[in-house]
């Protein structure tokens, strides 16, 4: 399969797993009282933490490995399952403990149920790693896209008999289970008995240079909140945290398409530095094509977008959007290079970058707090600014691929959106002084924007047309 046809999997996988949380979210919500939610995300502390420890980055390994031989999948196997059931007996211990320092008796019942995810998700970590490894996205996808629909449907059944938070602790378990099954039983990999201590340090480097950039990547991901919950309280995290979620919501998930996708395909092609090059700059030139637009749409029209879709109470949120829609922007060009250090083996580089990222990021954000949460969104700004540089060089260099290359397959989307932009804010700022309405302003300038870069992009960015049409055209093969 081909990287296009390995997105078009995926995004069917994430598509219908965003729809059933939304559909989950709306239902369960009107039949869930907000503790169940508060313990869910108390736990969530803990769970959150021990997923990025779930299989200590050997799948990627598996992946990426040139050669991989039935041995060595059984060794990773079982070094999987043990991990597996060392994070659920580490969860059960602390369970007490976090519902003791949460004041929360039933938070321990809560982490009882939601350790054993672990075991049982370690049973298919390999078995996926392995159907991804082959471009099998199809049985991936139908596996994940099932396992939330049959989640969601647990969780609404137990949820309206009465089950209170344990309704979203089982759907959970059920999801884990579904998934695993299907995996494993369209899976043709069978471990053996078999476990050496070689074979595991021939990935141990890789993948545990990838689990220390997980957890620093948590840690860059999760300072900006702690120290504007810290320093600047909860009202000010709370339109913070708010205008986060809206700017890397729809960036999150594309990258996280084309980066799943491209991932096993860029490894078979490891050796093929032209190749790597030519897949590398399409895909940042596909993110490109469709986050500048969404995220220049998303600056331009902050003050009816927080008005209408959030709604007045949040209208601090639109100032913090002004500084988070082109960070949204950088971050989704930079997203992919981390495909290209683990395609290369040099999950070592990966890590350092992700360090010197994090230092970077966190002394701006105690800087930037200074100026309230203002200051903590320009601050985010600027390291991110600074933090594409080393990854886009640096990365680049593994593939041939210089600064010069990259503009010129990003120069078009961003001219095409800067105009956009221009004429929107313009239209926006007319159309409110003329009395319209934030409802209406809002309507017609998304319409007017998509128009503006639509025709733009028929004009001067064709060929990137082309490769989003055939995007949708194709039919996945099965």
């Amino acid at each position: 399969m081909s990287a296009i046809s390995n997105a078009r999997w995926v995004s069917f996988s994430q598509g219908t797993r965003i729809l059933s949380q939304v559909i989950g979210m709306t239902v369960l919500a009107r039949l869930l009282q907000p503790h169940a939610y508060g313990l869910m995300a108390m736990a969530a502390i803990v769970t959150n933490l021990a997923y990025l420890f779930k299989d200590m980055g050997t799948s990627a390994a598996v992946i990426q490995a040139r050669e991989i031989s039935r041995e060595t999948a059984s060794t990773v196997h079982w070094s999987n399952l043990g991990l597996g059931v060392l994070i659920c007996i580490l969860i059960l211990l602390a369970a007490p403990v976090m519902a003791t320092v949460f004041r929360e008796p039933g938070l321990a019942d809560v982490l009882y149920v939601l350790a054993w995810v672990f075991p049982i998700v370690s049973f298919s970590v390999v078995h996926q790693a392995l159907l991804e490894r082959e471009s099998k996205f199809a049985v991936v996808a139908k596996a994940e896209a099932l396992a939330a629909l049959v989640g969601l449907a647990a969780a609404l059944g137990l949820a309206w008999w009465g089950a209170g938070v344990f309704s979203l602790v089982l759907q959970m378990i059920v999801s884990t289970v579904v998934s695993t099954a299907i995996i494993l039983w369209n899976s043709e990999f069978k471990a053996l008995r078999h476990w050496s201590r070689e074979e595991f340090k021939s990935i141990a480097g890789f993948s545990g240079n990838l689990s220390l950039f997980n957890v620093v990547l948590y840690l860059s991901r999760n300072a900006d909140s702690m120290i504007v919950g810290r320093l600047l309280g909860a009202q000010v995290l709370g339109a913070y945290s708010i205008a986060y979620r809206v700017m890397l919501f729809p960036v999150q998930n594309m990258s996280y398409v084309v980066s799943r996708a491209l991932y096993p395909v860029m490894s078979r092609q490891q050796d093929n530095k032209g190749e790597l090059a030519k897949l590398y700059l399409k895909s940042v030139s596909f993110i490109a094509f469709l986050t500048a637009p969404l995220m220049g749409g998303l600056f331009a029209l902050r003050e009816p977008f927080v008005d209408v879709v959030l709604g007045p109470k949040w209208s601090a949120a639109a100032v913090v959007i002004a500084w988070l829609a082109p960070v949204g922007f950088i971050q989704s060009v930079i997203s992919t290079t981390g495909t290209i250090f683990m395609t290369n083996n040099r999950t070592d580089l990966l890590l350092c970058i992700g360090v010197l990222s994090t230092v970077v990021q966190i002394a701006a954000f105690f800087v930037g707090s200074r100026w309230g949460v203002e200051g903590v969104a320009i601050a985010y700004l600027a390291a991110s600014v600074v933090n594409a540089w080393p990854a886009l060089y640096y990365s680049g260099r593994l593939i041939g691929v210089g600064f010069g290359r990259l503009f010129l397959v990003l120069y078009r989307s961003l001219l095409l959106t800067v105009a956009m932009c221009a004429v929107v804010r313009y239209v926006h700022m007319g159309l409110m002084a003329a009395g319209w309405s934030e409802l209406d302003s809002l309507a017609v300038n998304v319409i007017l924007g998509a128009g503006i870069y639509l025709v733009g992009s028929l004009l001067a960015n064709r060929p990137q047309v082309g490769h989003f049409i055939s995007f949708f055209r194709r039919r996945p093969a099965v």
